[in-house]
């Protein structure tokens, strides 16, 4: 069982958003998901272009959602939940903007080059950009890594395994630009993606009954719940997934991926039947989660339709597994996160957190499934996804941004 410790008094940081991880980045995070997604609106209508020959827009959009967004939230979470797994502190103060600034010089520069400043300051741009990302990545690795070791917590391996990967991924990208080689920039983009979900059927099995636990036990102590988790269903889901990236990326036969990925889909079904009860739906930071979770096994399925049935596309699946396991559970657990790392009470969260689920929901159906019936009106049902999630992520930046920027109510740091 996942145990939570309170922060001991530590020495106040120059601003209270300085004082823990997840208050810089969960709210750089979030402003960060609504400006890319304005200006990837621009570029995909056309407004705006791209410089061709480093950049292809799917590709562009990609990156920043998958290492500029998603990568935001990881360290965020990471920086802040391996003090409470390993006892060790994490960074805050001056040492934890050394770690943010490359970041969001990084994000600075990739926004920049949407509006085609020219080839050759495209390309220069993405020297620096590398260099940035690089060192953001390389700086979180290196102070994971560190307090893992320092305590010597293997279980925390497969975590560590996936960050690290995730920077290579993200590596292969910037090589790819400086290569022009757009099916190692495909690699680069699709790997980190996977690696991304991976983490977070990780990191969802290990807080999700835990979050299911509290929240239903708070309003009625005498509530019989019976969440269990599975060390078989566990490996399955791994094994399964793992073989599924690698068929999508390097081996596309559509059985194999197929199979794969339904496999993936079932075993994760039936682990959410293991963390079920009806009294979830009165918690929206508990359904949400759930929700996010389903809606990663349709986005599995999606892709057997597609693979076998010539069903939608390739692109609707990857969106269904993309903004059901980032769109709405990364919202969902900053949600949470956000408040029970500043003291405040996670069983009373701000009434706006219900809408901002629900347009995330709404954007999954717009974007996922509405597209399967009506393809006539895609463009359109991509523009309802595309407000609905900027006007999701809008109204947790005016709801949590002020608790982001607050010290404790508790008196305690962090």
């Amino acid at each position: 069982m996942l145990q939570i410790h309170a922060p001991g008094p530590k020495p106040s940081a120059p601003h209270p958003i300085l004082n823990m991880g997840f208050r810089i980045f969960f709210a750089s995070g979030a402003l960060f998901a609504i400006i890319t997604m304005f200006l990837w609106i621009f570029v995909f209508t056309g407004k705006l272009s791209l410089a061709a020959q480093i950049f292809h827009p799917f590709y562009w959009h990609a990156h920043e959602m998958f290492y500029g967004y998603t990568m935001a939230i990881v360290a965020g979470f990471l920086l802040t939940a391996v003090q409470t797994w390993t006892g060790v502190t994490m960074p805050y103060g001056y040492r934890l903007l050394g770690i943010f600034a490359p970041w969001a010089v990084a994000r600075c520069l990739w926004a920049v080059v949407a509006f085609n400043p020219g080839q050759a300051i495209s390309y220069g741009m993405m020297v620096i950009a590398f260099i940035a990302d690089m060192s953001f990545m390389i700086l979180m690795c290196y102070t994971v890594v560190r307090a893992v070791l320092k305590v010597k917590q293997k279980r925390q391996a497969g975590i560590v395994a996936k960050i690290l990967l995730l920077t290579l991924s993200n590596a292969l990208c910037y090589l790819a630009i400086f290569n022009g080689n757009i099916e190692l920039m495909r690699i680069g983009i699709y790997l980190g993606f996977y690696l991304l979900i991976a983490l977070v059927l990780t990191v969802g099995r290990r807080v999700t009954p835990f979050f299911i636990q509290k929240g239903l036990s708070y309003d009625n102590p005498t509530i019989e719940l019976s969440i269990r988790n599975s060390k078989t269903l566990d490996s399955l889901s791994l094994v399964f997934f793992l073989a599924f990236m690698i068929f999508d990326i390097f081996f596309p036969n559509p059985i194999l991926v197929s199979v794969s990925a339904i496999a993936t889909a079932v075993v994760n079904l039936i682990r959410l039947r293991g963390w079920y009860h009806p009294a979830i739906w009165t918690k929206p930071l508990l359904w949400s989660l759930f929700l996010g979770f389903i809606g990663m096994c349709i986005g599995l399925v999606l892709y057997a339709l597609h693979y076998l049935f010539h069903l939608g596309t390739h692109s609707i699946a990857v969106h269904g597994l993309a903004l059901s396991g980032i769109g709405m559970i990364t919202i969902a657990m900053i949600s949470r996160v956000s408040l029970g790392h500043t003291g405040r009470n996670i069983h009373q969260p701000p009434k706006t957190v219900p809408w901002l689920f629900m347009l995330m929901v709404i954007a999954f159906l717009a974007r996922v499934i509405l597209p399967l019936f009506s393809m006539d009106h895609y463009i359109m049902w991509i523009m309802i996804a595309q407000t609905a999630w900027i006007i999701s992520f809008a109204l947790f930046c005016v709801s949590y941004i002020p608790i982001l920027c607050k010290n404790r109510v508790d008196g305690l740091f962090g």
